[in-house]
C-alpha cells in the first residue's frame, strides 16, 4: 500500500516543481483578414497558448498564484500564403503590489513587424541555440524580456539571466529574412530591447527596477512617504539615461508601462514633492509632460 502513496506523492511534487511560470492570455484577431475560414486563427491562438503557458522558461519552483500574469493580442493583418501571415502582437505584463489588489504594469509594448509562418496542427518548436522559426522566436524572446522585467522588480539584477537569453534569441536571428532582428532596420526594435537592457552605459537601469517596484510600490500601502521617497529617488537616477542617450529606447519602454501609475502616485504627495518629481519627468519623459503636470494643476484645484 505505501508505493501507490509514495508514487502519488511523486508524481504531485514533479507537477509541483514544475510548474510553468508563465500564465498569459493569447488572443490571434483574424478580423482584419477577408476569409470565410476562421478555423486556423482558432487553431493558431491555442497553438500558441500551449507554447507559451506550457513551456519551462525557467528552473525556478513557482506556485500558480506565482505566475507572471500577460497578454499577447496578435493581429493579423494579411495572409501571405497558405502557412504564411502578417500581423502585429501586443505584448503586457503586470506584477502585483503587495499586500494590495493592484497589479503594475511591467511592458506595453506594440511591434508592428511580425511576420511569420504557422502550419495548421504542426507543433511549435523552439531551441535557445538556433532559431527554428520567427512564430517561436519572437514568442520566446519576448517571454524573457517579461521574465526579465519581473525578476528585476524582485531582486537586485536578478533578471539579467533573462535579457541575455533574449540576446542569444537576437543574435540567432541575425540572418532571417524577417524584419525585427537587426540593428539597422530601426533603432526602436527587439535587437534595441535587448540591447538597452545589457547595455554597460544602462546597468543601473536594472538596480532602479527594484527600488522603484520593491522598496517603493511595494511599502505605498503602509509607509506612503517613505514609499514615495524611495520611487522619487529611483526616477531621478533615470535623468543619468537620458543625459547620456535622450532617445533611449529603454527610457520609452520604462515609460509607456508606468506614466499613468506614476502620475497617480503623485497625485496624493506634498506639493514641494510634486513640484520636484514634475520637473524631473518632464525633462526625462517629455512625451508625456501635459500628464504629469495636471500632477501639480490637479493638486492646485483641490486645495
Amino acid at each position: 500500500m505505501k508505493k501507490p502513496l509514495l508514487f502519488f506523492l511523486t508524481i504531485a511534487f514533479s507537477l509541483t516543481a514544475f510548474s510553468q511560470e508563465i500564465l498569459c492570455n493569447i488572443q490571434v484577431n483574424s478580423s482584419q483578414v477577408q476569409t470565410s475560414d476562421r478555423k486556423i486563427y482558432q487553431t493558431m491562438q491555442t497553438a500558441i497558448y500551449e507554447f507559451v503557458n506550457n513551456t519551462q522558461w525557467t528552473n525556478t519552483v513557482v506556485q500558480n498564484e506565482e505566475r507572471i500574469e500577460c497578454t499577447m493580442l496578435i493581429s493579423i493583418k494579411e495572409r501571405i500564403g497558405n502557412d504564411e501571415f502578417k500581423a502585429s502582437i501586443q505584448i503586457q505584463s503586470t506584477r502585483p503590489i503587495y499586500n494590495t489588489s493592484y497589479k503594475s504594469t511591467m511592458f506595453n509594448y506594440i511591434d508592428n513587424n511580425f511576420r511569420f509562418k504557422y502550419l495548421e496542427f504542426q507543433s511549435l518548436e523552439f531551441s535557445e541555440t538556433t532559431h527554428m522559426s520567427n512564430l517561436t522566436s519572437v514568442l520566446a524572446f519576448y517571454v524573457n524580456v517579461i521574465l526579465g522585467l519581473d525578476y528585476d522588480s524582485f531582486s537586485e539584477q536578478g533578471g539579467m539571466e533573462y535579457f541575455i537569453k533574449a540576446q542569444n534569441i537576437v543574435n540567432n536571428c541575425q540572418n532571417t529574412p524577417e524584419i525585427g532582428w537587426k540593428a539597422f532596420e530601426s533603432d526602436k526594435n527587439r535587437y534595441w530591447i535587448a540591447n538597452d537592457f545589457l547595455d554597460s552605459r544602462y546597468v543601473f537601469v536594472h538596480d532602479i527596477l527594484y527600488r522603484y517596484h520593491r522598496t517603493g510600490l511595494d511599502k505605498l500601502g503602509e509607509e506612503p512617504d517613505d514609499a514615495r521617497f524611495e520611487i522619487t529617488e529611483a526616477l531621478e537616477e533615470l535623468r543619468k539615461v537620458y543625459r547620456e542617450n535622450p532617445t533611449a529606447f529603454i527610457l520609452k519602454l520604462f515609460f509607456d508601462a508606468k506614466a499613468n501609475e506614476i502620475a497617480k502616485i503623485y497625485s496624493e504627495a506634498y506639493p514641494n514633492e510634486q513640484a520636484r518629481i514634475v520637473k524631473t519627468l518632464v525633462e526625462i519623459d517629455p512625451a508625456n509632460s501635459s500628464l504629469y503636470q495636471s500632477i501639480t494643476n490637479n493638486s492646485s484645484e483641490d486645495r
